[in-house]
């Protein structure tokens, strides 16, 4: 019984750590944004993804945060 409950707890644990990594993500994104070198189409792309993962962040839906930072990410070439 306490081996089922310690998973339990700590699938929670880490679904909730996951879901905390979106300021993480951001902070990846802000750093590398000055030195990115992307024509003005792209770069507005990437500012309009950046922020709609901080908006998602905000109002908690994190899996969609990640996704939208994710590919912000993408664009710059990071992991």
């Amino acid at each position: 019984m306490r081996s089922l409950l310690a998973a339990i707890v700590l699938t929670f644990a880490a679904s909730a750590a996951l879901a905390h990594n979106c300021p993480n993500e951001m902070k990846a994104i802000d750093a590398a944004l000055p030195g990115a070198k992307l024509d003005a189409a792209k770069m507005s792309e990437l500012k309009k993804l950046r922020a709609e993962g901080e908006k998602l962040h905000k109002e908690g839906k994190h899996t969609e945060s990640m996704a939208a930072l994710g590919k912000a990410k993408g664009m710059l070439g990071i992991k």
